[in-house]
């Protein structure tokens, strides 16, 4: 037998017939046709069964095709495939659902006027008002928290990395961690308490401090995170020169790290942004414009959407409310989340030329 006799028998032993490229599509396409008929003929209503019943089909089906035409080995590979996009689909799904939802129901009534006018002396069941009043309480309240709860936990983070070491380094790590899982409930239980004492009335700043409290343990996780990144280096070409450790840290470090610094900070607002809880406890809301945090019951977001919803006693108008602030919100929280993205990218650190 000649050399290339042999050759072309080793290559066809070592290939196998493969499925087309367009296979899977048309597999997802068969277990769809086929959940829907089980669907309808097992009498089931809800889209997320059929969803479920043509998951299972196209994993199943995958393997018993792909077996069939590829062998065994190359159908476990494509059945984990098939299970990492099922698994990716059922968390995207409720998510784009959730999107839609608030998208289609949220832009019924949001327009200028609602943007820019507050409940007045509107009631919860007639059509009419806005959301400027809870817009003005939010940015205030959140904003109050950011200045209180950023530098602390910038602070204890530099702390951590650059001077923390044994006893009081890992208590502060303790209670960090601690503080990472509390319940936003607890944490406006313990601003009211502080204010039962002192026989105070509820308004903005409270809401502030109890949101500055969940605030605080995430910067200083994201910015902990951040400066042990920063290569030690740096700081040694900084202190072999004779630069104070203040210095080095303040004109080499921060700077290194300020990008993900920032990107964590603004992480964490948006993680605050939607608290409900502790503003329900602390600032209670009103249908007014409160422009003083420091005095008076507030509204925000959050709170508004609560209320709207919960006191609406089936009104449409109020149910619509509901929907246009939970978009307005989540239009904040995504904007932060970009603009967090968009710093992250320009302040990283350039390769090459």
């Amino acid at each position: 037998m000649s050399t290339a006799a042999v050759t072309d028998k080793r290559g066809s032993s070592l290939r196998s017939a493969n499925l087309p490229k367009w296979s899977p599509w048309a597999i997802a396409a068969g277990a769809i046709v086929v959940a829907v008929g089980i669907g309808e003929g097992a009498g089931l209503t809800s889209h997320i069964q059929w969803g479920l019943i043509a998951a299972l089909l196209f994993v199943l089906g995958t393997y018993v095709i792909a077996s069939a035409v590829e062998g065994r080995r190359q159908a476990k590979d494509r059945i984990a495939t098939s299970l990492v996009w099922v698994a990716f689909l059922l968390a995207v799904v409720p998510l784009v659902s959730l999107v839609w939802t608030t998208v289609k129901r949220g832009v019924k009534v949001l327009d200028p006027y609602f943007l820019t006018h507050s409940m007045g002396v509107v009631a919860d069941s007639e059509p009419g008002g806005g959301i400027y009043h809870a817009i003005i309480g939010s940015l205030e309240q959140v904003g109050l928290a950011t200045l209180i709860g950023a530098p602390v936990g910038v602070l204890t983070a530099i702390y951590l990395v650059e001077y923390g070491r044994g006893g009081l380094a890992r208590a502060v790590t303790f209670f960090v961690d601690v503080m990472t899982g509390i319940p936003s409930i607890v944490a406006g239980l313990f601003i009211l308490s502080l204010m039962l004492m002192a026989d105070m009335q509820p308004f903005g700043f409270a809401g502030s401090l109890a949101l500055a409290i969940l605030m605080m343990p995430v910067v200083v996780r994201s910015t902990e995170e951040m400066l042990k990144l920063v290569p030690n280096e740096l700081r040694e070409a900084s202190l072999a020169l004779g630069v104070p450790k203040w210095r080095t840290i303040l004109k080499v470090v921060l700077p290194t790290s300020i990008g993900g610094i920032t990107t964590g900070i603004m992480l964490a607002i948006a993680r605050i942004a939607g608290e409900t809880a502790p503003v329900l406890l602390l600032v209670w809301g009103n249908s007014f414009i409160n422009n003083n945090p420091f005095s008076g019951a507030q509204q925000s977001l959050p709170l508004y959407i609560y209320q709207q919803y919960s006191q609406s006693s089936g009104s449409t108008a109020a149910y619509d409310r509901a929907w246009a602030a939970s978009l307005t919100l989540i239009a904040f929280v995504m904007i932060l989340n970009l603009a967090a993205r968009g710093i992250a990218r320009w302040k990283a650190p350039k390769t090459g030329r």
